[in-house]
């Protein structure tokens, strides 16, 4: 996709590299809709992790909604945000970065395993390392493979909305 084209100021002197800066984007909103996301995803990973606790040794079964939930969010997202809302130049930032950045959490998924090890479970660790692997990889699928069905027919739709209804 190509970005949208930008109009110039005419005060602007192309050709002098001081001027042409002010035509740069601020990264401050990116950043404050990073940290925005962030702490929203985070927020709604404590609440699932303290909702489903888990024994030393145990499945972590929080972990493994969260990054499994995550991982579909994110094909969902990547999908809407390539072909729906490619000139929402805050929506991957905030969802993507941030949101699901915050409430994913891979490296608990690391440590609970290594938990799991320590307390003397080491085939609860080995499952729990292989599915989660293997749910997270098949939720990025579906969720891409479903939204892009999902775009392909909602493009297609009839212009005057649904199709045989009045």
């Amino acid at each position: 996709m190509t970005e949208p084209a930008m109009s110039v100021d005419p005060d602007v002197d192309l050709h002098a590299p001081e001027q042409r800066r002010e035509l740069r984007p601020s990264p401050w909103p990116v950043l404050a809709s990073i940290s925005a996301g962030g702490v929203l995803g985070s927020l709604a990973r404590y609440g699932l992790s303290e909702a489903l606790p888990h024994p030393a040794g145990g499945f972590a079964w929080a972990t493994f909604a969260v990054n499994v939930s995550g991982c579909l969010l994110i094909g969902v997202l990547m999908v809407l945000v390539n072909q729906v809302w490619s000139r929402r130049r805050l929506v991957r930032p905030f969802l993507g970065v941030g949101v699901l950045g915050g409430y994913t959490t891979f490296s608990t998924y690391v440590v609970d395993a290594q938990r799991a090890v320590v307390a003397g479970a080491p085939e609860t660790a080995l499952l729990y390392l292989a599915a989660t692997l293997a749910a997270a990889l098949l939720a990025v699928w579906a969720g891409t493979a479903v939204t892009s069905a999902a775009v392909g027919r909602w493009r297609a739709r009839p212009a005057g909305g649904e199709a045989g209804g009045r």
